[in-house]
């Protein structure tokens, strides 16, 4: 924290000298080095008298950077359009929706645990949305276990159900919990088990892993809605709004 605030003090200070030495009529290069000081004096004392400068700095320089890493998220989600959206995804709401949310999500991730009766109320109450699955195993073996499973029992058109019942198991699944939930839904669990070893079950986490990089994506849950990445679990009012924005657009 320390470092971070005096970077943040040397960057407030490099935005407000050229503003005084500008004021002062003459650029940088044509003041003594005594002028230079006094400058520099005049803008310590200001920055006592009046500490606002500072912040109003830092909150411009903060601004500036999140709106340009916002539209650098923008040209990468426009780039992977193609795969954010694929037949092999697995897909809740309405297959069909005006507006598409694709939730990076893994099993294990608190956080997208608790997100899920907010995603629930909100497909309950908008029927034009779709939204779709891309599982984002980064917590360890049991997230990698539980990508397998819901991936095998998508090849048995349950992936939903499983989703599901896998969202309500302790973080730490373990494969006797995963068969007996996939014994519960009615799988072939001998099928699964030779499908969750399947290449092409790799290949999709592989492929997911590598998109999630490409658009920036730092944890889960994460949310791409519209040409916009939502970061983190969010509340159902943001939810709407959210979409409320990408139907406009």
């Amino acid at each position: 924290m320390i470092r971070l605030s005096m970077i943040r003090l040397a960057l407030a200070a490099s935005l407000i000298l050229p503003i005084v030495l500008w004021a002062a009529g003459a650029p940088a290069a044509e003041f003594t080095p005594a002028q230079r000081a006094e400058i520099v004096g005049i803008v310590r004392d200001a920055l006592k008298q009046d500490p606002s400068i500072l912040r109003d700095a830092i909150i411009a320089l903060q601004a500036d950077d999140g709106e340009r890493t916002q539209e650098a998220t923008r040209a990468a989600i426009a780039q992977a359009k193609g795969q954010l959206v694929t037949a092999a995804d697995p897909v809740a709401g309405d297959a069909h929706g005006d507006v598409t949310i694709v939730e990076f999500f893994d099993t294990r991730c608190p956080y997208c645990r608790k997100m899920e009766p907010t995603m629930e109320s909100f497909l309950a109450q908008d029927h034009k949305v779709r939204l779709v699955y891309k599982d984002l195993p980064i917590l360890g073996p049991a997230s990698v276990l539980g990508t397998r499973a819901l991936l095998a029992a998508q090849k048995q058109g349950a992936y939903v159900p499983m989703r599901e019942a896998v969202m309500k198991l302790p973080p730490d699944t373990t494969l006797p919990q995963i068969e007996a939930a996939a014994r519960g839904l009615g799988l072939d669990w001998v099928r699964m088990q030779h499908d969750m070893d399947d290449p092409s079950v790799q290949a999709r986490i592989d492929t997911n892993l590598k998109l999630a990089h490409d658009l920036g994506i730092q944890g889960t849950p994460a949310l791409v809605i519209g040409d916009d990445l939502v970061p983190g679990a969010v509340e159902l009012p943001d939810l709407e709004k959210a979409v409320a924005e990408a139907r406009k657009g």
